[in-house]
């Protein structure tokens, strides 16, 4: 298919595949993403590959590259495609965006109609605050010991007149969505948990034979391995996910994910037959006076006010010396009305606040 002429394109407009070097060339004209969030989804864009598929392409206004986007299927959910767009802000309001997801949709379309994907229905995220443009170290450390509240942020964090064009951003981005079909379907969050904020449960000793246990994992371990995909399954009802014990040790637990220890939370020990109640992965080698990243979960299985239990006692667990932080959505009932309280308490932060659009109900 040849894009540029699957529609009618702005006057000196043309679409072609993705190539070497346009993520340098785009950056000159995009400048610095806006936020972490962006920041990571440029990274969404790529050539074109048939296995998993995906088709990348540029839009260039005389020439000169000014947006692109990306489209991709997920074997790990396969309801809807990731897509990815943004167009340099000199040049929006001339139908570029338009243009580039109509091509999109058509290849989309061709794609599903020669069984290459199972589905046409597509999905997106954009931030509409953060703490910071990029989340580095000490930028969420400070973020984390500030205690200013969510409606300041981004404005505390990029100034007063970069975060009214971040708003304006966000604002534009919401209305080409509801222009183009999508609708709201999740709201995910990294969270920053200062130290000390929750009070410790007593642990398991002679005194305490009630008390909880706590033990360290290997994250190669098959017990925490099905026990992260069973949760993930679990919390991945609005998106179906098919995550196998395989995919839970590529994508969340194995070396190359950057997994540097866990810790469970047992209701016996494991000698006495313990299961696993509720567990937490860290992505950060070293104590440090940031955050450390954490992967927090449960057993999906616990009825919801035990589920609480345990996520609140290991969370107390993890931050009574150092800060950490979790990413928590809507759908993760056990976990994000204990940070929700945090934050009303000043005792956590949220240092990007995401929202997923869908062009199908969940």
């Amino acid at each position: 298919m040849s894009a540029e002429h699957s529609m009618d394109l702005p006057a000196g407009v043309t679409l072609r595949p993705w190539a070497e070097g346009d993520d340098l060339r785009l950056l000159e004209v995009w400048g610095d993403p806006a936020d972490v969030q962006q920041h990571q989804d440029r990274a969404m864009l790529a050539p074109d590959a048939d296995a998993p598929w995906r088709r990348t392409l540029v839009a260039e206004d005389d020439g000169v590259p000014v947006g692109a986007g990306t489209v991709f299927a997920q074997s790990l959910h396969p309801r809807r495609l990731w897509l990815y767009l943004e167009v340099a802000p000199t040049a929006r309001r001339r139908g570029i965006g338009s243009a580039l997801l109509g091509a999109l949709r058509a290849a989309v379309e061709q794609a599903h109609a020669a069984g290459r994907v199972t589905t046409t229905q597509l999905k997106t995220r954009f931030a509409v605050a953060s703490r910071v443009p990029v989340v580095t170290g000490h930028e969420a450390d400070a973020a984390a010991e500030s205690g200013e509240g969510d409606a300041a942020a981004t404005t505390a964090a990029l100034g007063e007149e970069a975060g009214e064009a971040h708003a304006a951003q966000v604002a534009g981005t919401e209305a080409f969505l509801v222009a183009s079909g999508f609708t709201p379907v999740q709201r995910s969050r990294r969270i920053a948990v200062a130290p000390g904020s929750i009070a410790l449960p007593p642990l398991r000793d002679e005194e305490h034979p009630e008390g909880a246990v706590l033990e360290e994992a290997a994250t190669g371990s098959v017990e925490l391995t099905r026990a992260v995909a069973s949760f993930y399954d679990a919390v991945h009802g609005w998106d179906p996910s098919q995550m196998s014990v395989g995919a839970a040790q590529q994508l969340i637990l194995g070396p190359q994910t950057g997994a540097a220890g866990a810790v469970v939370l047992r209701d016996t020990p494991k000698e006495e037959g313990g299961t696993i109640r509720a567990f937490a992965v860290s992505y950060t080698a070293e104590r440090q006076d940031a955050p450390a990243d954490v992967f927090l979960g449960w057993d999906p299985q616990l009825p919801l006010d035990q589920a609480q239990l345990a996520t609140g006692q290991l969370l107390a667990m993890l931050v009574a010396q150092h800060p950490v932080q979790v990413e928590v959505d809507e759908a993760m009932e056990a976990l994000e009305p204990i940070l929700d309280g945090l934050i009303g308490a000043k005792a956590a932060l949220t240092l990007v606040d995401t929202r997923i659009w869908a062009t199908d109900p969940t």
